[in-house]
């Protein structure tokens, strides 16, 4: 699938307890210029791979023996020291609405696939986080928020943020963000420049301390910001 088109080199980890899900993966990436650095069957696994090799992109699958895909993505994402601070993960699920993909979620994955996804929006999903994007486009990812944010037990402690510090407008492009908004459709919505959503969306991402867009949809419903299957407050 290259193209011949010059990118930026990018390395990614497969972390899946199914041989041919692994391999299926990694061929697909090869093919596009993707390196794939290491392929593993378990969470303990992809941690190291991740220590050892410092991916761009990891795909981590949930349920995997010894240290399934939460709480390797946890361990991941919070290991800065080692260099993987700005290592990405999407989260592989064979069920769109799951309960363990919104744990993940909330813990810093920056979106996640469906195993049966074409190669062309494999490819597409990990050059797209790894642009520091997220992946959260799809409505399947809407309706997993908006499932799973008003349980009390699923609500992670450390994203709740102050929207104080936001102007009406990073409000509003917040809101609607959280929606399911493109940024295209964004930009048409409030007639602005895909230039000027970006860089209200980046602010919006710094004043309350984000990883990414998926961790600011978690936290517009976590406010009350939007309710759950109503739209914004």
């Amino acid at each position: 699938m290259a193209d011949g088109v010059n990118r930026p080199a990018l390395r990614a980890v497969i972390a899946d307890d199914q041989a041919l899900v692994r391999t299926g993966f990694g061929m697909i990436l090869a093919a596009d210029g993707i390196e794939v650095t290491a392929e593993v069957a378990d969470g303990a696994e992809a941690l190291a791979a991740v220590r050892r090799t410092r991916p761009d992109v990891v795909l981590m699958d949930i349920r995997m023996p010894r240290m399934d895909g939460i709480e390797a993505t946890r361990r991941i994402l919070a290991d800065g020291p080692d260099g993987s601070d700005s290592t990405k993960v999407i989260i592989l699920t064979t069920y769109d609405l799951d309960h363990y993909v919104y744990a993940a979620v909330t813990a810093g994955a920056s979106g996640f696939l469906l195993k049966d996804v074409s190669p062309e929006h494999l490819v597409a999903a990990v050059r797209l986080v790894q642009s520091g994007d997220a992946l959260l486009a799809p409505a399947i990812t809407r309706r997993l928020i908006e499932r799973f944010a008003q349980r009390e037990e699923d609500r992670p402690a450390g994203l709740h943020r102050d929207l104080s510090g936001l102007t009406p407008r990073e409000l509003e492009v917040l809101r609607l963000l959280a929606t399911g908004l493109s940024n295209a459709e964004l930009a048409d919505r409030l007639l602005l420049s895909s230039t000027t959503i970006k860089t209200h969306i980046g602010r919006i991402l710094s004043k309350l301390d984000l990883r990414d867009r998926v961790q600011a949809v978690v936290l517009a419903y976590e406010t009350g910001l939007v309710s759950p299957g109503g739209g914004g407050s």
